[in-house]
Formats: structure tokens, sequence, C-alpha cells
């Protein structure tokens, strides 16, 4: 794997994912196996109950410099402040609205804060650390 890291200055085209956050393991940061009960992390074997499943970001873009056009995917906290909570926050949040308006997948991401993620970030210019 090449190791050279750079910055790269573009644009957001569009948003690849309607999933923002993920169950991720605490110890490797891994997207964590969910049951009703527990969480199992595949990559390092970490296990535990699923309600003390903590959640992380995860955007995932279509960016465009002057020449090129890349897919990228954003993790973590960096985008808490685009959000505005926790990533364990936005997740109670999607799951109480959810359940309330009798949504059956308690984990999408309701239709009003895709609209908002897509203003908040296309045709915006960042700076992404590669």
């Amino acid at each position: 794997m090449n190791s050279v890291r750079g910055l790269l200055a573009a644009s957001v085209i569009s948003i690849q994912d309607s999933c923002f956050v993920y169950p991720a393991c605490q110890k490797c940061y891994s997207r964590l196996i969910l049951d009703s009960r527990r969480f199992n992390c595949l990559k390092c074997g970490c296990t535990g109950e699923a309600k003390d499943a903590s959640y992380r970001y995860r955007l995932s873009l279509k960016i465009a410099d002057t020449r090129d056009l890349f897919d990228i995917t954003v993790f973590g906290s960096c985008l808490d402040p685009f959000f505005g909570v926790t990533a364990e926050n936005l997740q109670r949040c999607i799951q109480d609205f959810n359940q309330l308006s009798g949504e059956i997948n308690t984990d999408a991401s309701p239709g009003v804060l895709v609209q908002a993620v897509e203003t908040c970030f296309i045709g915006r210019r960042f700076i992404f650390g590669v």
C-alpha cells in the first residue's frame, strides 16, 4: 500500500450512500455485526451487548477536483461539526424518528436527513486528507 499522504481540494458532486452512521468497534473501528441482543466484531473479536454498541460517522462521497473524479469516504468525529451532534446521538434520533413514523428499517436515514446532508455538502468545496 502506498503510504504517501496529501491534501486534495475538491468539490462534492454527490452523496453515494444514505447510511451516515454505522455501529463501530471501539477497539478497531470496524463495522460491528448486531443482532437483537449482542454485537460482534469480526476483525478483532470484540463482543458485547447490542445496547452498548457505539456508532461512528461514515460519509461516502463522489468528489471532483479540476481533472478527476474520486470516490471517497470520510469517517469519524471530524463530521460532528457538520451534523451538530455525535454519531451516537444522531443514531438515537434516527431510531426515534423511524419508530415514531412506523419505518420498518429502524436504522434507515429519514429522507429529510438525506436532503439536509445533500444540501450541506453537494456543490461545496472541501480539503480532504488522503
